[in-house]
């Protein structure tokens, strides 16, 4: 199998050992405490189930900027984005050594971590706007990914961690969210050589149906790793659970059985783009996929990226040989009405934009709350259903 990234094996931080486990969570009643963001919520819970692999916990100050500025930390370890722990108060953790890090999104807010502090430190205003111009190619307070960030505070706790919670996503989700331990450990099961990965926060229509195919028949893969961001989106985007259900139906109904792994990670959307691109693939990777799918606008967000800058980054910022993971670039997709199939749109230059069936997601939102069909060619009527219930139920509210 494809090795981890950065590591001869993957370096979950859970604390699965249950005697250390206890242990370690009657330690940490007795720290002093922090309640941290969603965004660190999330970094402990992928550093938990091996995602952020090789990473021990989260970065420093300079760790940081040398990430978001040049894509590598102090040590030379080539990494897209920062993996920090932000807040806007220290009084009750300061001069501690060793902090229980507390759970924004569970009632009682309950310990997801224990930190040990290596350093606190206070990050300007302007290192603050210089890490989200390099992640996010802006500053712009519109941009949802900008607004979060900066919207973190201005103090940096960095040091290794030890996760003893996985959040809301296990008992939210108790059939699809899997650490990466776990999904390698079912493609070993499954005796799959080649896997390909396929990032969705969207319901999955005919086109990404299709892909999915086009992206296994084009690399000989044994199956593919359908993965559905489960963590904060932003206001507008379907809840995971609607795109859980609306997915596990086209496998069930459209997919060769044991093809498909329909699987969930816990971390928040952070919409940049490019950036955002390497970290998915760093994910799969970790995860066990041998090719990851990337395609038109990859984790973008209004108008600030390009259609394909997500692909180009690999070739201009990817240093030769730090990925092992092959990446599939794809073409917008849609239904050809000349080919009656699904094509990519660069595979038929004799095609004008009359000759597909294309729905914005404005549109496509305003035809479901409706409860109009989408058109066959579109999405399945089995998904349609699913979705178009939601979004009615969303009008009545």
């Amino acid at each position: 199998m494809i090795k981890p990234y950065g590591a001869e094996q993957l370096k979950p931080l859970f604390v699965y050992d249950t005697r250390r486990h206890n242990a370690l969570g009657q330690e940490a009643a007795g720290l002093p405490s922090l309640l941290v963001t969603s965004q660190a919520a999330a970094n402990a819970v992928m550093l938990g189930g091996g995602y952020f692999t090789p990473l021990a916990g989260y970065m420093n100050k300079a760790d940081a900027l040398g990430v978001a500025k040049g894509m590598k930390t102090c040590s030379g370890l080539f990494w897209p984005t920062p993996v920090v722990n932000i807040t806007d108060k220290v009084d009750a953790i300061n001069g501690a050594k060793r902090i229980a890090l507390r759970d924004p999104n569970l009632a009682g807010n309950p310990i997801i971590a224990v930190q040990d502090v290596e350093a606190v430190e206070e990050v300007t205003e302007e290192e603050m706007g210089a890490m989200s111009k390099g992640v996010f190619g802006t500053t712009d307070a519109s941009h949802p990914g900008v607004a979060t960030f900066m919207a973190q505070g201005r103090y940096m706790i960095s040091g290794p961690i030890q996760v003893l919670s996985f959040s809301y996503f296990q008992q939210d989700f108790p059939d699809t969210f899997r650490t990466a331990v776990e999904i390698r450990n079912e493609i070993a099961e499954h005796g799959w050589k080649k896997v390909v990965g396929f990032q969705t926060r969207n319901p999955m229509h005919r086109a990404h149906e299709e892909l999915c195919r086009m992206a296994m028949e084009a690399t000989g893969a044994d199956g593919v790793l359908i993965h559905m961001l489960l963590g904060q989106l932003k206001e507008g985007d379907i809840p995971a659970q609607v795109r859980d259900a609306s997915i596990r139906k086209m496998v069930e109904l459209y997919f060769p059985p044991n093809t498909v792994m329909i699987t969930g990670y816990g971390f928040d959307m952070l919409y940049a783009g490019p950036r955002e691109a390497v970290l998915h693939a760093i994910f799969r990777q970790n995860c066990g996929c041998t090719h990851f799918i990337i395609g038109r606008d990859h984790a973008g967000v209004g108008d600030y990226y390009g259609p394909f800058d997500a692909q180009a980054i690999f070739d201009t910022d990817v240093p030769e040989g730090a990925l092992e993971i092959e990446i599939f670039r794809a073409d917008h997709t849609a239904w050809s009405k000349k080919l009656n199939r699904v094509v990519m749109m660069r595979d038929v230059p004799d095609h004008t934009k009359e000759d597909f069936i294309l729905l914005s997601g404005t549109k496509v939102r305003q035809m479901l709350g409706a409860g109009e069909e989408l058109p066959e060619e579109f999405s399945r009527p089995e998904v349609a259903k699913i979705l178009s219930e939601y979004y009615q139920e969303l009008d009545k509210r």
